[in-house]
């Protein structure tokens, strides 16, 4: 074909799908806000046709109800499904929600309301994507799923809002807005517990774009959220609180489980099986943070120890630049796979964990460098097992295959990123 000849009309039609599809088009700029106009309308078919589901915004509820009437021993805060562990947030949380819905009898409004925070949960997302680099093409899987679009407006849950707030917590990361990031982040896990997933990712991004000193302040910064939202309780029963709100004793029912019941109720509920979790999760969170996540320092772990031990600046005069190549793309990456690593390890996922899945797998899949059909496929699969009730050994087998395959992937996919530092002062993760 001569240099000035025009393609054939059908070889012009894929290169411009091709280019709407990798957000290369001057049209592409439009797919995320129609895509998110699209599941407002979905969502609003969803309230106003499908039955409301009532597991748990109840007994939200009546926990609530005593919190009104003074109650401020978490130990006594009881509901229809069980004792009151989450954090203080989820109080606070639950609390306006109580007032605004009539003290829990307008069903009707909070689907209205957990509507919207769906539509801002998954705006927030699409700007991470964005802020990251990623392709318009695995956005329509964000909001394609059936499970998470039933998590949300049909079920009420308070993961819907930890979800939220830890995206959130990931967009100021990615605009280096720390201090707020690390707010947005502690308010999120003083809603509930499952956030601490993300935080041995948080805590190396925090380490190598603000040095130790400046990650620990962070870090305490956290922690005086926490204490700051469990100040009512405190003084009446502050052991108690502490064992409620974040009860990492607390034992799992077989019968809920999403994702080992192919192991059998007897292995499920072994010391054993406990424990071989627990080291493969650790061992699993080692290997990437020496592996790739610390990569950026291009220093040996052991020195950034022995330097830390001795209270000393490990990155010292590289610090700068060392936090310059903390790109939103290495942010999103890292803090989505230790999120992920921790569910693949989770004794026990139940059907409204899905909401840390599904708007992490799209990315994930993308970033591991599977050809777009089988990441497609994979995501597939993954919505099918996570739709199955109750679920079986085969779809429980898929749920963690799925979990196994995306973590061993990205850690494959992502094999060349920051290995040309020397001398070039930038990473190739942008």
């Amino acid at each position: 074909m001569a240099k000035d000849e025009e393609p054939p009309r059908h070889i012009a039609l894929y290169r411009q799908v091709r280019d709407f599809a990798m957000f290369a088009h001057p049209l592409s700029k439009y797919g995320p806000p129609a895509l998110l106009f699209v599941d407002a309308l979905l969502c609003s078919l969803i309230i106003y046709k499908v039955s409301y589901t009532e597991i748990d915004w109840k007994a939200y509820m009546e926990q609530i109800e005593q919190y009104v009437q003074g109650e401020r021993d978490y130990t006594n805060i009881k509901g229809g499904t069980g004792p009151l562990v989450y954090p203080a947030a989820h109080v606070y949380i639950y609390l306006a929600l109580y007032y605004i819905t009539d003290k829990g009898r307008n069903i009707l409004l909070a689907q209205r309301i957990f509507g919207v925070l769906y539509l801002a949960t998954i705006a927030t997302v699409m700007a991470c994507y964005r802020r990251a680099k990623a392709p318009l093409y695995i956005f329509p899987m964000l909001i394609l799923s059936k499970r998470l679009h039933s998590i949300f407006v049909l079920r009420l849950f308070n993961d819907c809002f930890t979800v939220f707030f830890l995206w959130v917590a990931i967009y100021t990361f990615q605009r280096r807005l720390w201090t707020l990031g690390s707010l947005t982040y502690s308010w999120g896990l003083g809603i509930k517990m499952s956030l601490l997933l993300a935080l041995p990712a948080i805590g190396v991004t925090l380490f190598l774009g603000r040095g130790l000193q400046g990650g620990l302040k962070q870090g305490w910064l956290m922690a005086q959220v926490q204490i700051i939202l469990a100040f009512p309780f405190l003084p009446t029963n502050a052991v108690g609180y502490l064992s409620r709100a974040f009860e990492f004793s607390r034992q799992f029912l077989f019968k809920w489980t999403v994702n080992w019941r192919f192991m059998g109720e007897e292995n499920f509920l072994s010391k054993e099986f406990s424990i071989t979790l627990l080291v493969g999760h650790i061992s699993a969170l080692v290997v990437f943070i020496t592996t790739r996540w610390l990569r950026p320092a291009e220093k040996p772990i052991m020195e950034l120890i022995t330097n830390a031990l001795k209270w000393e600046e490990p990155l010292g005069k590289m610090q700068h630049a060392v936090s310059i190549r903390i790109s939103p793309n290495y942010i999103l990456t890292t803090i989505l796979t230790a999120n992920a690593i921790g569910l693949l390890f989770a004794r026990s996922l139940h059907y409204q964990f899905y909401a840390y899945i599904a708007l992490a797998t799209p990315f994930l899949l993308w970033r591991s460098g599977m050809h777009p059909i089988l990441q497609y496929m994979t995501w597939a699969a993954q919505e099918w097992a996570w739709n199955v009730y109750p679920s079986t050994d085969t779809s429980s087998m898929v749920v963690v295959g799925v979990l196994f395959l995306t973590v061993a992937s990205v850690w494959w996919g992502t094999r060349n990123d920051f290995v040309n530092l020397k001398g070039e002062g930038a990473s190739k993760v942008t």
